[in-house]
């Protein structure tokens, strides 16, 4: 009841910051990720700097809640396109379908990408911080970009673009085995790939990051060099899939490939993510 949810409010906002990190811990392993959304943006929003531990909740919370809704996303314009070419009736139920589900995807990256611009990217007190918040900004305007059309599109893209630019300029500062300058390094090529439909940049991209750490990798430690290790062999997967891909001649090989980058895509950002949990 609305009385019920009214008291649970006024709890939460009581809570002490270890308090609500721990619900936040608790939703997750519940998998009620948009409950974990909330306690997240009530420590993001706080004024405080995020530890590496908040930084990686905040992260795990909104990459689920947004993952459900791209999943939903990508099905319906799937659904939509074949539905077209039957020539079905319910055309009008799946485009009002369709526009809920982006409207979702939309709601959730604006929020994110409002707490980043004002709450943490101008309070980053390191580099690998801003680096992690300009990255992250730079995936959920990929996100929406993959969702919307139009000048909605051209614009997420745009941001998408600007945040992914910043946050490699400053990622210069970080070791090249860095899990964090990886990671950025393998989304910035996924966007060049998929968004702006550059598989040249985007190879480009992953070798300069690829060939980069790949001297350096042999002198971490254990914990570090599994993490980088991970997302290395990520980018070497996709130049495999982009390399042959451009080698095609004709269309029906690019279609092939770009169907299954977008079939493993999620699998990849998962494993990004639980990387970035265990740092």
């Amino acid at each position: 009841t609305q009385s019920t949810w009214g008291y649970c409010a006024k709890v939460f906002k009581s809570m002490s910051r270890e308090d609500t990190i721990y619900y936040a811990k608790l939703a997750e392993q519940a998998e009620r990720y948009d409950d974990m959304v909330k306690h997240m943006k009530e420590i993001a929003t706080s004024g405080q700097e995020l530890t590496n531990e908040e930084r990686n909740l905040l992260s795990v919370a909104y990459k689920n809640s947004v993952g459900t809704r791209r999943t939903a996303c990508r099905a319906v314009t799937a659904i939509k396109q074949k539905e077209e070419a039957k020539g079905t009736k319910f055309m009008d139920i799946i485009e009002e379908y369709k526009v809920k589900v982006e409207s979702e995807v939309e709601s959730v990256c604006n929020e994110i990408n409002e707490i980043l611009e004002k709450n943490l990217i101008p309070k980053a007190a390191s580099a690998e911080s801003e680096v992690f918040y300009l990255k992250m900004k730079g995936d959920y305007c990929r996100y929406m970009a993959e969702c919307v059309t139009g000048d909605k599109n051209k614009k997420a893209a745009e941001a998408a673009h600007e945040a992914y630019k910043k946050a490699n300029e400053k990622a210069e500062g970080l070791a090249s085995t860095h899990p964090i300058r990886l990671g950025l390094a393998l989304n910035y090529s996924v966007f060049y790939y998929e968004i702006l439909n550059s598989p040249e940049e985007a190879c480009k991209l992953a070798k300069t990051a690829f060939d980069s750490a790949i001297a350096d990798l042999e002198g971490l430690e254990d914990e570090q060099y599994k993490d980088s290790a991970t997302i290395m062999q990520l980018l070497r997967d996709n130049l495999t899939l982009w390399t042959a891909d451009t080698n095609e001649e004709d269309g029906a090989g690019k279609d092939k490939h770009d169907q299954g980058l977008r079939t493993n895509q999620p699998t990849i950002h998962k494993i990004i993510t639980v990387s970035y949990t265990h740092l």
